[in-house]
């Protein structure tokens, strides 16, 4: 007999606070991130705190929710991330929230394994005729903590575009779900600066017809994707589908058709950008998302030849240690997937890895130390640095001495900062 998904539907449909009494004091929680986080749910999640104990949450570094800041959480409610924002670093203050340091092809391993939720809650499509919702903009440990969980509480937005290989999420599996109808998160193009412009030009002449390439979001990737816009056949096999991505698929620069591994096909964890961005990865039969677990491993990345990896960082030392985490000990954002696509590039046929940043912050500081701030997170350790790219430079360091390590990324560095630099290289019997 044909189940009624309508009927079904409408007896699981409640308010807002039919899903939060799904929620008991010992509760692991995780909640979907980016694009599919559950803003009314987030909003709300406070209001818990004086009836529940031992509540432990995984969640996403988007917005800027109660539980997380306010005081008085502590015991209550808890929140872990391996990817920090504004809210979440702010919460360390009241004891709220830490960091949970990971690679992310490992991300659903916590979840499902050493840090298994019983509760999964998410913002997904509305149901189509099989009874099925979807969460398609984000892929990075939710199809785990959906198997993991035994209740499941979702937000259905109409807002929310179906995109090729999303989670599907049956009517028959959830335990409440509540209508919401908000915008999707946008996030807006950022203009380069002309340092940035000059980065993006240096990193061009690294990449070649036919990459399959990897990068980041941000003004500085924003710069380098349109340097791009003269190229050929690029895959793509990234971590965050951005608006510049977009772009390059909607102008035919990335078609997918030098790629060797999964030819045509232009694969991503999760999305974030504008409307049309959106648009594009539900309506283009090429894209699609996958789970971190596969899309971020590095024996699947490295399957791509002349793969390319584009990343960033906040600062790095003369030896090539790579910090993209934290300033000195304190958490900004996260590993992310920076070392899984550098160690998958190197290790392809053909492939590179490129971090990419100006020399100076935009408070005048070198990004080129002597050595690491105390207590700041080795992101890539100095064994994978390849390609370092400033205004000034390319800096080749794959298999390089300390000496022409230290000496190849002082002649990239700003010209106010190589005197001193060379000092420190000399005292630490760099050169």
């Amino acid at each position: 007999m044909r189940t009624n998904y309508e009927s079904l539907y409408n007896a699981k449909k409640g308010t807002i606070q039919d899903c939060l009494d799904v929620i008991q004091s010992g509760d692991v929680v995780a909640f979907a991130a980016a694009c599919n986080a559950q803003v009314e749910m987030l909003n709300h999640m406070h209001t818990i705190a004086d009836r529940v104990t031992g509540v432990k949450c995984i969640k996403g570094h988007e917005g800027v929710y109660p539980f997380v800041t306010m005081d008085g959480m502590d015991g209550h409610i808890n929140t872990g991330s391996f990817f920090f924002g504004r809210d979440l670093s702010n919460g360390m203050k009241n004891g709220n929230t830490s960091f949970i340091p990971a690679d992310m092809c490992d991300y659903s391993t916590f979840t499902s394994g050493h840090f298994p939720c019983n509760v999964f809650v998410a913002a997904a499509t509305p149901m189509d005729e099989n009874g099925n919702m979807q969460v398609g903009l984000c892929m990075m440990y939710e199809d785990a903590a959906y198997a993991s969980a035994d209740r499941i509480i979702l937000e259905v937005n109409p807002n929310l575009p179906r995109v090729r290989g999303g989670l599907e999420i049956n009517i028959n599996d959830v335990t409440c779900l509540l209508e919401a109808d908000y915008p999707i998160n946008v996030v807006p193009d950022a203009d380069p600066t002309p340092e940035e412009v000059m980065v993006a030009k240096n990193v061009r002449s690294l990449v070649k017809d036919g990459d399959c390439i990897q990068l980041g979001i941000g003004s500085l990737p924003n710069a380098i994707a349109n340097e791009m816009m003269d190229l050929k056949d690029l895959g793509l096999h990234t971590e965050m589908a951005t608006s510049t991505m977009g772009k390059l698929i909607r102008a035919g620069v990335i078609t997918g058709a030098r790629k060797n591994f999964k030819q045509g096909q232009h694969l991503f964890i999760f999305a974030g950008g504008t409307p049309e961005l959106y648009q594009t990865l539900s309506e283009n039969p090429s894209c699609r998302i996958v789970p971190a677990v596969y899309g971020a491993d590095p024996a699947i990345i490295m399957k791509n030849d002349n793969m390319v990896s584009i990343n960033t960082c906040i600062e790095m030392d003369l030896t090539g240690q790579i910090c993209s985490e934290s300033i000195g000990p304190w958490v900004i954002s996260g590993s992310g997937g920076a070392f899984d696509y550098v160690y998958g590039a190197l290790h392809a046929r053909g492939g590179r890895s490129i971090m990419a940043f100006t020399s100076k912050t935009k408070k005048g500081v070198s990004k080129i130390v002597d050595m690491l701030s105390p207590g700041a997170g080795v992101t890539i350790p100095r064994n994978y640095a390849d390609y370092i790219v400033t205004e000034y430079g390319i800096a080749p360091l794959r298999g390089r001495s300390l000496e022409e390590r230290a000496r190849a990324l002082i002649a990239i560095a700003h010209p106010d900062c190589r005197e001193e630099l060379t000092y420190k290289a000399k005292k630490l019997y760099y050169i």
